[in-house]
C-alpha cells in the first residue's frame, strides 16, 4: 500500500493523495485510506475504486469501508460494472457491454453484492435504454441475481412490475422460474394473454409450460419436455392444444369448434450396436391445424409423417439392417367435430429391411458387382372409398387390415469404359409376395365430392383375402458420353473471372422391366407397389459453365439440364387407365408431377436451369413442356438477391395440367427486407403470397425491428386468407441483450 503522504500510529496507517492498496486479487484506491492492521479494515474516502482481478468487477463509490482479509465491506453512493456472460445463439440479441449498476449504498460479502435502492442495466450509461429498479438487489457475479419488487423501465417509463426476479449469470444458465408474460392480438382469437414456467429439473432434464388465453376462443397450452439421459440418448416432446369455445359461421346458429391437440416426440439413441431414431407426430384433426397454427407452412401442411427405426451396419458398412415403424397420414379435406376425417393412412408395423451394397465378385477387365435389397413387414392402409356429401361414415372407410409383404431384389452390375465412354449394364430380379390383394381397384372422378372439388377422386375397392405373388426382371443400361469442354475468356464487363469453361454432358439410360401382370390387384403402400412393366429410354443433356478467378477459385455459375423419356410400351404393360390419374414408378422417378392420363409414347421435356453468376444473385427456372398437348404443364421461377444489408426474393409456381391429374394453381410470392436479426438500427422485412387464379392474397406478413447496443424492439403483422382462416395477427416483442425476450412474437415466428 502507498500514498503521496503516509503516516502511522500504532496499528493504524494513514494514506493520503492517490492512496492505494493492492493484493493478488484486488486493487483498492481512493483519495484517502485509513488502514487498521489488527482488524484488516480499510476506510476509504473520496473517489473510491475497487477492482477484482479474478471476476473483473469494478466498483466506484464516494466512501466506504473494506476488510482486506475477509473481502467484505460497505460502500456508499455506488456505481460499477460486472463483465457480461455472453451466450451466443443464432437470432439471439447479445452485447459485450458489461452490466452497469448504481445504488445509494452497497455491501460486499465475499463474492456477493447487495445493492440498496438502485438499478442494473447492460446499456451504456448515463442514459440507458432500460433499467431494472428495486429496493434490494442480491447479486453473485457469474452465478445469479435476485431482486424483489422490481420495476422494469424503458427510457424511464415503467413497463411492468415483478414481485420477484431471478436471473442466472452463469456461462450456461439453466434455472427454474416464471417466464416473462406475452400479450398479443388476433382478429380471429381476440386478445392473447400468456404466462409460462421453466423447470430445470436437473442437469439432464427440463420442462417448459406456457398457458395462453384467447379471449374469443378459449384456453390454449404449450408444453415441452426434453432430456438427455446419457451421452448417446436424447429426446424432445412438444405439445400444443386449444380448448376452443367455437366460432359461429355467418348465417349459422351453432358454433363450430375447431380446437384440438398435436404433439411431437423426437428421440435418438444407441443400443445393442443399433442407431435408433424416433420422430412421431399426432394430430387430432386437420381443421385444428388450419385454424390455430401460426406459420403458413404448418397451417397448409396436409400430412403427418412419423417414423421410428433401429439401424445397424455390419462388415465395414457392407450390410445394413433396419427395423422400422412408419405411419403416413394424408388429409384430403377439412372435417368438423363428430365427423370422421377424410384421410389416407398408410402404416408399416413393423418393417424389417436387410440390404447389401455393391461388392466386387469378379475382378478384371470386366468386373461384376453384386448387391441386394430385401424387406419383410406388416402393412395396412385406410382411406375413403365412395363419394359422399360430407365426411365418410364408418362403413365408407376402407381398411385393408394387416397385409404381410415380403420383397427380395438381388442385383448384378458391370462396367465398360472405352475412350471416355462409360457403359453400365445391370440386372435386377425382384419377387414380392402379398398376403392380401384387391379384387378391383378403380378410380373415377365426379363433381360434388367430399373434397369440395369437381375433380375429387372416387375410389371403389374390394379387398380379397387372396395371396398375390409378383415377380419381375429389370434390365438397365446406362450410357455416358465423353464430356465436351471448351475454355473461354469471358468479357471483362461481366466480371466473371479470368477464365470460363463450358462443359456439355450427355447421358442415356435404357430400362426394360417385365413380369408384372397383376398391377390392378396390388395394394399401394409405397414405391415398391407402383413398379410396373416398362420399356423405355431416358436421355438427358447437361450444360455447365465454370469460372476461375485470379486466385484460382473455381465456381459453377450455370447448370442447365434437359431430360425426356421415350416409352416403347405406351401402356406400361396395360396398367394405364384412360381418363384417370395413373402413377407408376417409371414416371415418378422422372418428375413429381403426374402426367399419365392416357397411354403415351414420350414424357414431357423437363428443363432445369440454375444460374448463380455473382454472390449476390441467384436465379432458378424449372419447367415441363408437353409435346403431346403443345403447352407447358408447370413451371417454377425464382430469383433471389442479397447485397450487403438488402435482400429480396420473388418466385412463381404454376400448374396448368389436366385437372384430372393435378388441380390447376398459380401462386406468386414476393419477399425482401433490410438488415439482420441482431443488427443495430432499423431492420425490416416482409413477404406476400398471391393466388393468381383466385385473385387474392393468401398470406402476408411484415416485421419491423429496432436494435440498440443492449435491447431490441420488434413488431410483426400477419394476415391469413386461407379458406376458413380469415385473420389478422399482431405480435410484439422486446429483447434484452444477454437476458431474454418477452412478448407475443415467438422465436419460430420471426422473420429475423
Amino acid at each position: 500500500m502507498w500514498g503521496a503522504l503516509q503516516d502511522s500510529s500504532s496499528e493504524w496507517r494513514y494514506l493520503k493523495g492517490a492512496a492505494k492498496v493492492e493484493t493478488n486479487e484486488f486493487d483498492l484506491s481512493a483519495d484517502e485510506i485509513d488502514y487498521n492492521s489488527d482488524t484488516h479494515w480499510a476506510y476509504a474516502r473520496g473517489h473510491v475504486h475497487l477492482e477484482h482481478f479474478v471476476t473483473g468487477d469494478k466498483l466506484d463509490a464516494d466512501h466506504g469501508e473494506y476488510n482486506l482479509k475477509t473481502e467484505e465491506g460497505t460502500f456508499y453512493v455506488v456505481s460499477g460494472t460486472s463483465p457480461a456472460q455472453v451466450t451466443t445463439r443464432p437470432g439471439v440479441l447479445t452485447t459485450t457491454n458489461p452490466f452497469y449498476f448504481q445504488a445509494r449504498w452497497a455491501e460486499r460479502i465475499k463474492n456477493r453484492y447487495i445493492l440498496h435502492k438502485g438499478y442494473v442495466t447492460d446499456c451504456k450509461i448515463p442514459k440507458p435504454w432500460w433499467t431494472f429498479e428495486a429496493p434490494v438487489f442480491d447479486i453473485i457475479p457469474a452465478d445469479r441475481a435476485i431482486a424483489r419488487h422490481t420495476v422494469f423501465r424503458v427510457k424511464r417509463v415503467p413497463v411492468f412490475y415483478l414481485p420477484y426476479y431471478y436471473r442466472p449469470l452463469r456461462h450456461n444458465p439453466r434455472s427454474s422460474g416464471f417466464l416473462t408474460p406475452n400479450i398479443g392480438h388476433s382478429s380471429l382469437y381476440g386478445y392473447i394473454y400468456g404466462v409460462g414456467y421453466y423447470w430445470a429439473m436437473n442437469r439432464s432434464y427440463d420442462m417448459t409450460g406456457v398457458v395462453q388465453y384467447y379471449t374469443q376462443r378459449g384456453p390454449a397450452v404449450r408444453y415441452n419436455f426434453r432430456g438427455k439421459p446419457n451421452e448417446v440418448t436424447d429426446f424432445n416432446f412438444n405439445l400444443y392444444g386449444v380448448n376452443d369455445q367455437g366460432v359461429t359461421p355467418p348465417g349459422g346458429s351453432k358454433p363450430i369448434k375447431e380446437g384440438g391437440l398435436e404433439f411431437n416426440l423426437t428421440a435418438r439413441t444407441q443400443i445393442w450396436g443399433f442407431h435408433g431414431v424416433l420422430d412421431y407426430t399426432y394430430l387430432s384433426s386437420y381443421l385444428f391445424r388450419e385454424a390455430f397454427f401460426y406459420s403458413p407452412s404448418s397451417t397448409i401442411w396436409s400430412q403427418n409423417n412419423s417414423i421410428g427405426y433401429l439401424q445397424r451396419h455390419f462388415n465395414d458398412d457392407v450390410y445394413a439392417l433396419n427395423i422400422a415403424l412408419q405411419r403416413n397420414q394424408n388429409f384430403n379435406s377439412i372435417t368438423y367435430q363428430d365427423q370422421l376425417p377424410n384421410q389416407v393412412i398408410v402404416q408399416k408395423l413393423p418393417s424389417i429391411e436387410f440390404s447389401g451394397r455393391d461388392q466386387e465378385i469378379i475382378s478384371g477387365s470386366l468386373p461384376v458387382w453384386f448387391s441386394f435389397g430385401s424387406s419383410a413387414g406388416m402393412l395396412n392402409r385406410e382411406e375413403p372409398t365412395v363419394e359422399t356429401t360430407g365426411s365418410p361414415t364408418p362403413e365408407q372407410i376402407f381398411k385393408t387390415g394387416q397385409v404381410g409383404r415380403v420383397d427380395v431384389q438381388p442385383r448384378v452390375t458391370t462396367e465398360l469404359n472405352f475412350k471416355g465412354f462409360s457403359l453400365n449394364p445391370s440386372m435386377t430380379f425382384g419377387a414380392t409376395d402379398y398376403t392380401n390383394s384387391y379384387a378391383t381397384n378403380t378410380t373415377m372422378y365426379a363433381p360434388g365430392g367430399s373434397c369440395g372439388d369437381p375433380t375429387c377422386p372416387v375410389t371403389t375397392v374390394v379387398l380379397r383375402n387372396a395371396n398375390l405373388f409378383r415377380k419381375d426382371a429389370d434390365f438397365a443400361l446406362d450410357l455416358r458420353f465423353p464430356a465436351l469442354e471448351k475454355i473461354y475468356k469471358p468479357p471483362k464487363w461481366l466480371h466473371l473471372g479470368e477464365k470460363a469453361k463450358h462443359v456439355i454432358e450427355a447421358q442415356a439410360t435404357y430400362e426394360y422391366v417385365t413380369g408384372i401382370n397383376q398391377f390392378q390387384r396390388t395394394i399401394l403402400f409405397d414405391e415398391t407397389d407402383i413398379l410396373s412393366n416398362t420399356n423405355q429410354v431416358t436421355y438427358s443433356l447437361t450444360n455447365r459453365l465454370y469460372t476461375k478467378d485470379k486466385g484460382g477459385n473455381v465456381k459453377q455459375v450455370v447448370t442447365w439440364r434437359l431430360v425426356q423419356a421415350y416409352y416403347f410400351d405406351p401402356t406400361f404393360g396395360n396398367t394405364i387407365v384412360t381418363g384417370q390419374r395413373n402413377v407408376v414408378l417409371a414416371t415418378e422417378e422422372l418428375t413429381p408431377y403426374t402426367f399419365l392420363d392416357q397411354p403415351r409414347s414420350y414424357s414431357p421435356v423437363i428443363s432445369s436451369l440454375i444460374v448463380n453468376p455473382y454472390n449476390f444473385l441467384g436465379l432458378e427456372y424449372r419447367a415441363e413442356y408437353d409435346p403431346l398437348t403443345h403447352k407447358f404443364l408447370d413451371h417454377t421461377l425464382a430469383a433471389s438477391v442479397r447485397q450487403s444489408k438488402v435482400f429480396g426474393i420473388v418466385s412463381e409456381t404454376a400448374v396448368t395440367t389436366n385437372p384430372v391429374l393435378i388441380p390447376q394453381q398459380n401462386q406468386l410470392s414476393f419477399g425482401g427486407g433490410y438488415g439482420a436479426s441482431t443488427r443495430k438500427g432499423w431492420n425490416a422485412a416482409g413477404s406476400v403470397v398471391y393466388d393468381m387464379l383466385r385473385h387474392q392474397r393468401l398470406f402476408d406478413f411484415f416485421q419491423v425491428s429496432y436494435n440498440t447496443d443492449c435491447c431490441g424492439f420488434s413488431f410483426e403483422l400477419r394476415n391469413f386468407n386461407l379458406g376458413i382462416r380469415q385473420e389478422n395477427q399482431y405480435f410484439f416483442s422486446f429483447s434484452v441483450a444477454n437476458i431474454g425476450t418477452f412478448g407475443s412474437l415467438q422465436k419460430q415466428a420471426r422473420i429475423f
